[in-house]
């Protein structure tokens, strides 16, 4: 609304009191639903402050926005890339990476600089309005002029928690803002964390959500036949909030049966935010082009991008080079390049291979075709009752024959995180090579090649919330570029004559023919939005969501859990007695929770335990306790009609 000026410079009075007034009736019943700035009313002398705070950032929209003191060399793009730090629905600083909520979202990152080598795990500034999180990408930027920090980064002090249209030297914002601390607001609860005993989470009170509030509400628990109110022990851990972090997937706005969707099928595969949508988007209407041998413009926005994106994965696992990258289709094929090439050209009749007995069949068949091809012994790593690596029956199997240990380090059927540096060490000791599946590792912990020290280790995109066909292959350089090339072509070939072929080395000997470009792209997109979530907050709200969902399900009568090993990731297989698994999973799926049912790829292991399926919820950032609340209250009502 706009506000007429009086003789002496100030907005009129009736203005400024509709204004308030229309703020007032949207913030919590403790204050009053219409307030008087006329000077001999007192009910709340600072109101026209506040007004007035909000006529200068303009219209009531402004409540969505912070003020920023923007250079005038700066103009706002045309466009809106959401998912690279840029809301659509705010200002585009052009593709600097910075939002007008939090503008230096992704700023900062040079490529030279010491933050872009390090990673991105130091920036956590999100865009409420639209708070996707990937950062600052060096391949859109066109030479935008960079946003003067001292005039605008200065608005912003997210450690301080400072309200959306508040800055520093504003006492008035500072003193509402003590006022509100006081208030239990009709957004969001406040709870005290235990951090030192008394700090406590911090609150955007005129948003619907903070970012950084960790979800650690007690939780109505079912007993018998009605709900029981217990308290879950609080549980230290970074502020996560992620039910703001699921408005970054649209998917997750999908309804199943005329339910919102809950997606507990993630060990299968992730769903994918929108700004790994978006620029996998942006590479198709921009940059589309085969890479590496080309001398237009086009091909070189082509070959940056992708390469990019190999350093992304590189820098994501701690490799020492973008040379022990390799682009493959996912773990399946990164496991069966190193069985085709390595496996086949080192490995001879009565040399052993040792799996464990937790493996995805991805990472047993390949070794159980090459043993039976060439006359090799596989030898199987056992586990315990509740699904936990035997270390000292491993240490039985190691001896001079063994030449190579493949295992995985979390188990996509029980969860179970298998200690894998001890392995490594103890499979190096006996001189043999090691090959890591991280598929479902690497989206739930931090995965660092250079401590863990294995030969391989292979990991998907799609488990990683990335897209379809398209994973990465670590391999030690020197090793890499002594093993054979698992297929011949065009791009991994240094010359060719009739007479003599000379390959590339690694990564570009493994890569022949075109590639998946885009996706590529994509997986590096992923990997930004994950790491500025930061890989450890994501690793610590998945263990609090675990031990909540553990909780709850074991309280169900006749629930058997399948794996309860103590160190777990977000996995969760059972049985449910007087209920097939399939008849489980379709109650679930009325409800509009997706869960897995079935041997999951994973016969030894379910066999090893007593059953041939299981139903899998498994278990990913964006799920919340209200997700888990509705698988729980679901399995409840089938006891109820069974029993």
């Amino acid at each position: 609304m706009s506000t007429n000026i009086n003789n002496n410079g100030l907005p009129n009075i009736d203005d400024l009191q509709l204004l308030a007034n229309e703020l007032f009736k949207a913030l919590p019943n403790e204050f009053p639903k219409e307030i008087s700035l006329s000077p001999d009313k007192s009910e709340h002398p600072r109101a026209a402050k506040l007004a007035e705070t909000i006529l200068h950032t303009g219209s009531s929209d402004s409540l969505n926005q912070v003020p920023l003191a923007v250079p005038s060399n700066v103009q706002p793009a045309q466009h809106s890339f959401s998912g690279f730090g840029v809301s659509p629905s705010v200002i585009d600083y052009g593709n600097t990476g910075a939002s007008v909520l939090y503008p230096n979202a992704g700023a900062g990152f040079d490529p030279q600089s010491e933050n872009y080598s390090k990673g991105i795990h130091d920036n956590q500034n999100l865009n409420l309005n639209n708070p996707q999180t990937g950062f600052y990408d060096i391949n859109l930027n066109n030479g935008t002029p960079q946003l003067n920090e001292e005039s605008i980064f200065s608005s912003i002090a997210l450690n301080n928690q400072y309200l959306p249209f508040q800055t520093e030297s504003s006492s008035f914002e500072i003193e509402l803002q003590t006022a509100l601390a006081s208030v239990d607001t009709q957004f969001r609860k406040r709870v005290d964390f235990p951090f030192n005993g008394n700090e406590t989470a911090a609150a955007y009170y005129f948003l619907e959500q903070n970012p950084f509030a960790f979800d650690r509400r007690s939780s109505n628990i079912i007993v018998g036949n009605s709900f029981d109110t217990k308290e879950i022990p609080l549980f230290k851990a970074t502020h996560f909030d992620a039910a703001l972090v699921k408005k970054d997937f649209p998917i997750l706005n999908e309804t199943v049966n005329g339910k919102p969707l809950v997606w507990f099928d993630n060990a299968a595969t992730t769903q994918k935010p929108k700004s790994v949508i978006d620029r996998i988007a942006y590479f198709y209407e921009h940059e589309n082009s085969n890479i590496h041998r080309a001398a237009h413009e086009l091909a070189a926005r082509a070959s940056d991008a992708y390469e990019a994106a190999r350093e992304k994965v590189k820098t994501f696992l701690n490799a020492n080079s973008v040379n022990e990258i390799v682009f493959v289709r996912g773990a399946t094929e990164g496991i069966n390049l190193v069985a085709s090439t390595w496996g086949e050209h080192n490995l001879s009749s009565g040399d052993e291979i040792i799996v464990s007995n937790l493996e995805h069949h991805a990472n047993i068949v390949p070794w159980k075709r090459l043993a039976d091809k060439k006359g090799l012994k596989l030898r199987v790593i056992p586990v315990d009752d509740d699904g936990q690596i035997l270390l000292d029956e491993y240490a039985k199997l190691l001896n001079s024959k063994t030449r190579l240990v493949a295992f995985t380090q979390v188990s996509n059927a029980l969860g179970t995180v298998t200690p894998a540096k001890k392995i490594v060490e103890m499979a190096h000791a006996a001189g043999a090579k090691v090959l890591i599946d991280g598929a479902q590792s690497v989206s739930h912990m931090k995965v660092d090649v250079q401590h863990l020290n294995p030969d391989w280790l292979v990991f998907s995109g799609h488990k990683l919330f990335g897209p379809t066909g398209i994973g990465a292959l670590y391999g030690k350089e020197n090793l890499l570029n002594e093993m054979e090339p698992y297929q011949s072509g065009g791009n991994m070939i240094q010359d060719v004559t009739f007479e003599e072929i000379k390959y590339h080395k690694a990564p570009n000997r493994f890569e022949a023919g075109t590639g998946n470009i885009a996706d590529a792209i994509g997986l590096g997109a992923a990997i930004d939005y994950v790491s500025k979530l930061g890989i450890e907050a994501i690793g610590q709200y998945e263990h609090f969501l675990l031990e909540y969902a553990t909780r709850l399900l074991k309280e169900i009568p006749g629930v058997r859990l399948i794996g309860t090993a103590k160190d777990k990731a977000s996995v969760l297989s059972f049985n449910l007695q007087g209920y097939s698994n399939d008849q489980v999973g379709q109650a679930l799926n009325r409800e509009g929770v997706a869960v897995r049912t079935g041997h999951h790829c994973a016969q030894p292991i379910l066999r090893r335990m007593g059953v041939e399926t299981t139903v899998r919820p498994s278990l990913a950032f964006y799920n919340t306790t209200e997700d888990v609340d509705t698988f729980i209250k679901t399995l409840w009502e089938l006891k109820k009609v069974k029993f």
